[in-house]
């Protein structure tokens, strides 16, 4: 966005002069912003562009739940949109997977049919990672092509095919670190840096889409900055929800069913004696478990700080939108594991964190706009 302010020397210009002025700085302001009707349709792409993410992530839990995730061997970009058309393919495809570890450690003696129940999960899967990928490419170009993206956002909407190719660059980083032998399920840190990225694509859209939102309703709005608030809040989430991603690679959710105890206790120590820090950290079912229980309570404490400042400001919407998200989540986090986590209960508690992601997106523009 441009400004344009008179100077003290302009006070003794004729009035011509302010007026052509005047009329320059109309003109830059119009050209630097999209008119109503683009600023809508920019703004409807990017909510459908969000939820169809929120939708890849749900069924991402969904297809790592049902241990589905190893069940497509290859990657096949274009080819692989088609999926197995006969029983000859289909044989084929159940053969590939029979070849792997996982097979004979999780799915052993797996019928056709059974198999055909967990390839449709890692199908749909990377079918939508394809649909999200064009959604967020071909509507960008015909936007720019129509010179309808205000200055200042083109780059950063051009970041969002951008993230999603990385997403799907990860996705299959993910998947081919199960496919190694002696391997049974993906590696952890993979899949808690392909969570992570969507996740944060995520709330990149989020941001961009209130920015269209704040830019309709007034074209002279500022860019929003990130807050201190912000920042630290979004920090602290990520690394709460990459110890959910590897609370998930390790089925540590399993360690136990109570709660706040672990098996009677309120620490449940090292699985191995003499396990290295890094190792009791990120690769020990029952510490990571440990860590993302109680770690979630100082990330409600940054959430309730955030929401408190958002309501001061007057976002009444966007406060009541985090204290409702991570209150949800708190509550489905403990059912799950006093369930033995149970897949619809699972099958929330990511959806809920998707959504949560959403809201602290929403609420860290909004301290960034209304200052």
């Amino acid at each position: 966005m441009m400004y344009h302010s008179a100077s003290p020397s302009d006070a003794g210009k004729p009035a011509l002069a302010h007026r052509r002025a005047a009329r320059h700085g109309a003109a830059m302001k119009h050209n630097a912003s999209p008119s109503a009707r683009n600023s809508t349709a920019l703004l409807r792409w990017l909510q459908l562009l969000a939820a169809s993410i929120v939708a890849m992530v749900v069924v991402g839990g969904i297809t790592r739940l049902t241990e589905s995730g190893l069940s497509i061997t290859h990657w096949s970009p274009i080819s692989g949109i088609v999926p197995p058309l006969g029983t000859a393919q289909w044989q084929a495809e159940f053969a590939h997977y029979r070849q792997i570890d996982q097979y004979a450690a999780v799915h052993s003696g797996m019928t056709l049919a059974q198999f055909k129940g967990i390839f449709l999960w890692e199908y749909t899967h990377r079918l939508l990672g394809r649909l999200v990928g064009l959604l967020a490419l071909v509507p960008l170009v015909w936007f720019a092509l129509r010179g309808a993206i205000a200055r200042g956002l083109g780059w950063r909407l051009a970041a969002l095919p951008l993230l999603i190719g990385i997403q799907g660059v990860l996705g299959w980083l993910m998947v081919a670190s199960g496919l190694k032998p002696g391997m049974v399920e993906v590696a952890p840190p993979w899949l808690a840096a392909h969570l992570l990225t969507a996740l944060f694509t995520l709330g990149w859209t989020v941001w961009q889409a209130a920015e269209i939102a704040a830019l309709r309703r007034n074209p002279d709005t500022p860019p929003a900055r990130l807050t201190a608030t912000g920042a630290i809040t979004g920090a602290l989430l990520a690394v709460q929800l990459g110890y959910g991603a590897l609370m998930a690679g390790l089925r540590a959710g399993r360690v136990t069913d109570q709660w706040p105890l672990m098996n009677g206790a309120f620490f449940p120590g090292a699985s191995e004696h003499g396990e290295s820090l890094g190792h009791a950290l990120f690769t020990d079912p029952g510490i990571v478990h440990f860590i993302h229980r109680w770690f979630a309570w100082v990330v409600v404490t940054a959430l309730v700080v955030m929401a408190r400042r958002l309501r001061r400001k007057g976002l009444r919407g966007a406060s009541i939108a985090v204290h409702a998200a991570f209150g949800t989540q708190i509550l489905l986090g403990i059912a799950t594991v006093m369930s033995g986590v149970a897949l619809p209960l699972a099958v929330l508690h990511q959806f809920v964190g998707a959504l949560l992601v959403v809201a602290t997106a929403w609420g860290a523009q909004g301290l960034g706009r209304a200052r």
